[in-house]
Protein backbone atom coordinates (compact mmCIF):
# COMPACT_ATOMS: atom_id res chain seq x y z
CA UNK A 1 0.00 0.00 0.00
CA UNK A 2 2.54 2.54 0.63
CA UNK A 3 4.37 2.10 -2.82
CA UNK A 4 0.32 2.51 -3.88
CA UNK A 5 0.14 5.81 -2.12
CA UNK A 6 3.44 7.08 -3.52
CA UNK A 7 2.89 6.75 -7.07
CA UNK A 8 -0.36 7.98 -6.28
CA UNK A 9 0.89 11.18 -4.90
CA UNK A 10 3.85 11.55 -7.39
CA UNK A 11 1.12 11.60 -9.86
CA UNK A 12 -1.22 13.74 -8.09
CA UNK A 13 1.57 15.97 -7.25
CA UNK A 14 2.98 15.94 -11.03
CA UNK A 15 5.09 19.44 -11.65
CA UNK A 16 4.66 20.89 -8.07
CA UNK A 17 7.73 21.96 -6.43
CA UNK A 18 8.49 22.41 -2.79
CA UNK A 19 10.64 25.39 -2.89
CA UNK A 20 12.84 24.68 -5.60
CA UNK A 21 12.88 20.82 -5.58
CA UNK A 22 10.09 18.27 -6.71
CA UNK A 23 7.39 18.17 -4.50
CA UNK A 24 8.60 14.39 -3.81
CA UNK A 25 11.13 15.81 -1.47
CA UNK A 26 8.67 17.45 1.33
CA UNK A 27 6.97 13.90 0.89
CA UNK A 28 9.46 11.40 1.20
CA UNK A 29 10.83 14.00 4.63
CA UNK A 30 7.80 13.34 5.88
CA UNK A 31 7.60 9.78 5.23
CA UNK A 32 11.01 9.52 7.02
CA UNK A 33 9.58 10.92 9.80
CA UNK A 34 6.80 8.27 10.42
CA UNK A 35 8.77 5.02 9.57
CA UNK A 36 8.54 3.91 13.07
CA UNK A 37 4.66 4.51 13.20
CA UNK A 38 3.91 1.81 10.74
CA UNK A 39 2.27 1.34 7.25
CA UNK A 40 -0.20 3.20 7.83
CA UNK A 41 1.15 6.46 9.08
CA UNK A 42 3.61 6.20 5.99
CA UNK A 43 0.65 6.26 3.63
CA UNK A 44 -1.10 8.89 5.31
CA UNK A 45 2.44 10.53 5.01
CA UNK A 46 2.58 10.64 1.46
CA UNK A 47 -1.37 11.06 0.81
CA UNK A 48 -1.65 13.86 3.30
CA UNK A 49 -1.46 17.41 0.87
CA UNK A 50 -3.07 15.49 -2.60
CA UNK A 51 -6.48 16.74 -1.48
CA UNK A 52 -5.45 19.78 -0.26
CA UNK A 53 -2.45 20.58 -3.09
CA UNK A 54 -4.02 19.07 -6.27
CA UNK A 55 -7.44 18.01 -7.61
CA UNK A 56 -7.61 14.90 -6.11
CA UNK A 57 -11.08 14.49 -3.59
CA UNK A 58 -11.54 13.27 -0.22
CA UNK A 59 -14.11 11.13 -2.03
CA UNK A 60 -11.30 9.71 -4.54
CA UNK A 61 -8.97 9.37 -1.99
CA UNK A 62 -12.12 6.99 -0.13
CA UNK A 63 -12.52 4.96 -3.43
CA UNK A 64 -8.86 3.99 -3.44
CA UNK A 65 -7.44 3.49 -0.38
CA UNK A 66 -10.62 3.19 2.64
CA UNK A 67 -12.15 5.71 4.29
CA UNK A 68 -9.69 5.95 7.73
CA UNK A 69 -7.30 6.54 5.39
CA UNK A 70 -9.40 9.41 3.30
CA UNK A 71 -10.35 10.46 6.70
CA UNK A 72 -6.95 10.68 7.89
CA UNK A 73 -6.17 13.02 5.48
CA UNK A 74 -9.04 15.31 5.37
CA UNK A 75 -7.93 15.76 9.43
CA UNK A 76 -4.47 17.43 8.15
CA UNK A 77 -6.10 19.49 5.33
CA UNK A 78 -6.27 22.59 5.45
CA UNK A 79 -9.65 24.59 5.77
CA UNK A 80 -10.91 27.25 3.40
CA UNK A 81 -10.12 30.80 4.53
CA UNK A 82 -9.21 34.08 3.15
CA UNK A 83 -5.97 34.31 4.42
CA UNK A 84 -3.58 31.46 6.21
CA UNK A 85 -4.43 32.96 9.31
CA UNK A 86 -8.43 32.06 9.54
CA UNK A 87 -7.33 29.05 7.70
CA UNK A 88 -4.92 27.83 10.24
CA UNK A 89 -7.52 28.75 12.72
CA UNK A 90 -10.49 26.37 11.47
CA UNK A 91 -7.56 23.53 10.62
CA UNK A 92 -6.57 23.87 14.30
CA UNK A 93 -10.06 24.11 16.01
CA UNK A 94 -10.76 20.67 13.54
CA UNK A 95 -7.42 18.67 14.86
CA UNK A 96 -8.21 19.51 18.52
CA UNK A 97 -11.40 17.83 18.38
CA UNK A 98 -9.46 14.23 17.12
CA UNK A 99 -9.29 11.11 19.45
CA UNK A 100 -8.98 7.33 19.14
CA UNK A 101 -7.59 5.70 16.31
CA UNK A 102 -8.13 8.91 14.01
CA UNK A 103 -5.04 10.76 15.89
CA UNK A 104 -2.84 8.66 13.73
CA UNK A 105 -3.17 11.73 11.55
CA UNK A 106 -2.30 14.01 14.34
CA UNK A 107 1.12 12.19 14.07
CA UNK A 108 1.23 12.67 10.30
CA UNK A 109 0.70 16.66 10.80
CA UNK A 110 3.71 16.81 13.49
CA UNK A 111 5.49 15.09 11.14
CA UNK A 112 4.34 17.38 8.27
CA UNK A 113 5.75 20.42 10.28
CA UNK A 114 8.71 18.85 11.17
CA UNK A 115 10.00 18.21 7.57
CA UNK A 116 8.47 21.89 7.12
CA UNK A 117 10.44 23.42 10.00
CA UNK A 118 13.87 21.49 8.57
CA UNK A 119 13.33 22.69 5.31
CA UNK A 120 13.50 26.25 6.55
CA UNK A 121 16.53 25.32 8.39
CA UNK A 122 18.07 24.33 5.67
CA UNK A 123 16.90 26.41 2.88
CA UNK A 124 17.59 29.73 5.03
CA UNK A 125 13.88 30.26 4.76
CA UNK A 126 14.04 32.59 7.91
CA UNK A 127 10.45 34.18 6.91
CA UNK A 128 8.68 30.99 6.99
CA UNK A 129 10.00 29.70 10.08
CA UNK A 130 9.22 32.92 12.22
CA UNK A 131 5.65 31.90 10.60
CA UNK A 132 5.85 28.30 12.15
CA UNK A 133 7.35 29.83 15.49
CA UNK A 134 4.87 32.27 15.87
CA UNK A 135 2.15 29.53 15.17
CA UNK A 136 3.77 26.75 17.11
CA UNK A 137 1.72 27.14 20.71
CA UNK A 138 -2.02 27.00 18.56
CA UNK A 139 -0.40 24.31 16.88
CA UNK A 140 0.61 22.49 19.62
CA UNK A 141 -2.51 22.77 21.67
CA UNK A 142 -4.52 21.65 18.66
CA UNK A 143 -2.12 18.61 17.60
CA UNK A 144 0.10 17.49 20.57
CA UNK A 145 -1.52 13.89 22.29
CA UNK A 146 0.54 12.79 25.23
CA UNK A 147 2.67 10.02 23.83
CA UNK A 148 1.11 9.82 20.91
CA UNK A 149 4.65 10.95 19.01
CA UNK A 150 6.78 12.01 21.48
CA UNK A 151 10.16 11.90 19.28
CA UNK A 152 8.61 14.04 16.72
CA UNK A 153 7.71 17.00 18.76
CA UNK A 154 11.35 16.74 20.63
CA UNK A 155 12.50 17.30 17.25
CA UNK A 156 10.14 20.20 16.53
CA UNK A 157 10.75 21.70 19.68
CA UNK A 158 14.73 21.31 19.41
CA UNK A 159 14.20 22.76 15.86
CA UNK A 160 12.30 25.90 16.64
CA UNK A 161 14.95 26.65 19.38
CA UNK A 162 17.87 26.43 18.06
Amino acid sequence: MIKKAKEFALKAHDQQRYGDKPYIVHLKAVVNHLECYGETAQVVGYLHDVVEDTEVSYNELKELFGKFIADCVAIVTDELGSNRKERKKKTYKKMAKVSGDLALALTVKAADRLANIQACIAGNNNDLLDVYKKEHPNFQRSVYRENLCEEIWQKIEASLNA
